[in-house]
């Protein structure tokens, strides 16, 4: 096309030591450590924890795309498939401008824990492209995706490697994967992605699903500490579609929302932010920063304010070993992936902070992919209020599974998801005589 200036624009011409490094991604590094210390804890042997820490396939690709204005521009894709002792594949797809090989690799590693945590026969996956989707216009955005797609294709598939929205991608991006999919093998295969629109398989209810995890693990915590779930403060470090509806379950119950951040900046109000009205001015302005009814914050400062309840629900990385010390929250709840680094993980537990780890709190997600994919597959379709008591039951199974594990082996409550995981993909592995 022609008179076009598209807003994507150009990288630069990589070299094969561009590659170099790839793997040097704190993420990565984060769920190897993780690992290790798990894996010592529970004695694992040697030659086991060595294949645990590398992925049985991790695929590089080029993606081209013709954009409006006419010219060709190229795009490196990932797709990270981690352990199948327990099933096919399962995981998210990222479109973000830091997408890279170590840090898709780590997300396939804590996906392969947390669906053997929580129950499902899955093994863990991960993949993306480094882009910045807000550059791309609906046509560009659809190439993109079909041909990452096709470049996927021998590799995924319903009993392979199935995909589901992630940072950056949505049920619109899951529907052209699906479609283009099926292209290549001729019939409608709905089992390729989860996440997709209700119209052609999607499940009810899906878009709140991580949001409705993450309020069963908080009501589950919240019980077991004894605290008064009325008037309790919150802050959520990352508001977008999984903080907005979390802040609406919440005051439901009566919870005050003091502050919510997200990639701009924060607010804070002492009182309590108005939910309603700060949702309305975040879809007006695309950001929560200049909200009138609120003092602005920067977002770092947010997290060290005094609350109940912290749930940095981002990207990685948000509680380290700088902040770890100044937070002032009584229960930290983990929407986003690694959201705390090892070094923070033991000043927290020091602190007696008590901490909803990762693994359990955001696997709703991993949770409702499985029902989406056992509608499709079965051709049955769920409804709503399956979905949600379903949901429910798995995420306080898990919770009180979690808590015996920590007070058995007097570890918090992340070691004990580890070691939960770890220990049943290795009994997987030892009963299917997995070495070669």
């Amino acid at each position: 096309m022609t008179g076009f200036r598209s807003k994507i624009p150009i990288p630069k011409k990589e070299t094969w030591a561009d590659f170099s490094g790839e793997f040097n991604q704190p993420q990565y590094a984060l769920a190897i450590a993780q690992f290790e210390r798990a894996a010592e804890k529970l004695g694992i042997d040697t030659d086991l924890s060595d294949w645990f820490k590398i992925p049985e396939r991790s695929l590089i690709v080029n993606v081209p795309v013709r954009c409006d204005d006419g010219r060709v521009r190229h795009f490196r894709g990932y797709r990270v498939q981690h352990d199948s002792a327990l099933g096919p594949f399962k995981g998210g797809v990222r479109y973000h401008p830091d997408v890279t090989l170590g840090e898709t690799s780590a997300l396939a590693i804590w996906n392969t824990w947390k669906c053997a945590l929580i129950g499902v026969p899955f093994g863990g996956a991960n993949g993306g492209i480094r882009c910045d989707p807000k550059n791309f216009s609906r046509r560009e955005l659809q190439t993109l995706t079909r041909r990452y797609t096709s470049e996927l294709f021998p590799i995924i598939g319903p009993e392979k490697d199935i995909l589901a929205p992630d940072a950056g991608t949505n049920s619109q991006i899951m529907a052209w994967m699906m479609d283009a999919y099926s292209q290549q093998v001729g019939f409608a295969v709905p089992g390729v992605v989860t996440g997709k629109p209700e119209g052609i398989g999607g499940l009810v209810g899906r878009g709140e699903a991580v949001g409705l995890g993450l309020f069963f693990a908080i009501m589950e915590a919240m019980n077991y500490l004894e605290i008064p779930v009325s008037r309790s403060r919150v802050i959520i470090y990352g508001f977008g579609n999984i903080g907005r509806y979390l802040a609406e379950k919440l005051i439901k119950y009566s919870m005050i929302i003091v502050g919510a951040a997200d990639s701009t900046g924060g607010v804070y109000n002492e009182q309590g932010l108005d939910i309603d009205a700060l949702i309305r001015h975040k879809a007006k302005k695309n950001t929560v920063v200049g909200f009138p009814e609120a003092e602005s914050s920067p977002a770092e400062v947010l997290l060290e304010r005094p609350c109940t309840i912290l749930i940095p629900s981002g990207l990685s990385g948000a509680i380290n070993i700088d902040n770890a010390g100044a937070l002032q929250c009584r229960m930290l709840v983990e929407a986003a992936n690694g959201a705390t680094d090892l070094e923070a993980d033991s000043i927290l537990e020091d602190r007696g902070v008590f901490v909803v780890p990762d693994l359990l709190s955001n696997s709703g997600e991993v949770i409702v992919s499985y029902f989406e994919w056992v509608q499709g597959v079965q051709n049955f379709l769920w409804s709503k209020q399956d979905m949600e008591e379903r949901l429910r039951d798995m995420m306080v199974n898990a919770f009180g599974r979690l808590l015996i594990k920590s007070k058995s082996k007097q570890v918090g409550m992340r070691m004990a998801a580890l070691m939960t995981g770890i220990e049943r993909i290795s009994e997987a592995h030892v009963s299917r005589d997995l070495f070669p």
